[in-house]
């Protein structure tokens, strides 16, 4: 027996909690656990206190990816979700959710809202979410995948001041699902951790070049 052909049981047995998509009507929905991560980012003291205002534009992401059924992809071409689980909210709003309150408990920003908010932001976040799912990757336990594609955009002249793709796979304990979920936490954690950095350092580089004489330059 091959070694792909043993990782293939493995996760064959390993996967009880799935369904193929589609799957549940009305009554299972009912009965779905809902789960609503809410993961807490620790702001680094290095992060730069910044002079200049940010609105986050709704992220987006494809329809598949965008959903309230929890992703999981037991094969590299084959994507499945959980039966009986259930998101409390999307990944774009767990995703933004996440990344604002990290900015606004860092105290780095004067103002950071959702875009619409009614004040004249300086740069905008555009976020592309590309993955979020539970991936076996050949293993026997999942990984909670988060993939996202960061702009920061000037406001003035509409420029892209930089971009950058994040993607963290975060191990779960086991194969359950409420476990997957803690590793989902985790994930958004880092990655809402390491995005607000990012912004932070890039737009008060850019900040910095373009307008040199501020005051507290």
């Amino acid at each position: 027996m091959t070694v792909r052909i043993v990782i293939a049981l493995v996760i064959a047995i390993a996967l009880p909690a799935c369904s193929l998509l589609g799957g549940g009507g009305r009554n299972e929905r009912d009965r779905a656990t809902i789960y609503a991560p809410d993961p807490r980012v620790q702001a680094d003291p290095a992060w730069p206190a910044a002079q200049w205002q940010l609105s986050l534009s709704p992220p987006t992401a494809a329809r598949m990816i965008d959903g309230f059924r929890i992703a999981v992809r037991p094969t590299p071409d084959e994507l499945q979700v959980y039966r009986g689980a259930t998101w409390a909210k999307t990944p774009t709003d767990m995703l933004q959710d996440t990344v604002l309150r990290a900015l606004e408990d860092s105290g780095k920003l004067p103002a950071v809202a959702r875009q619409g908010a009614g004040f004249a932001a300086n740069y905008k976040l555009t976020l592309d979410v590309r993955r979020f799912e539970a991936d076996y990757a050949g293993n026997a336990v999942p990984s909670a995948t988060i993939e996202v594609t960061a702009k920061l955009i000037h406001s003035v002249d509409q420029g892209i001041v930089a971009s950058r793709t994040f993607l963290h796979a975060e191990p779960s304990s086991s194969t359950e699902v409420a476990n997957v979920v803690e590793a989902f936490s985790r994930a958004l954690s880092i990655v809402g951790r390491d995005l607000s950095g990012w912004v932070l350092t890039t737009g008060d580089a850019h900040e910095r070049t373009a307008h040199p004489d501020s005051p507290g330059r």
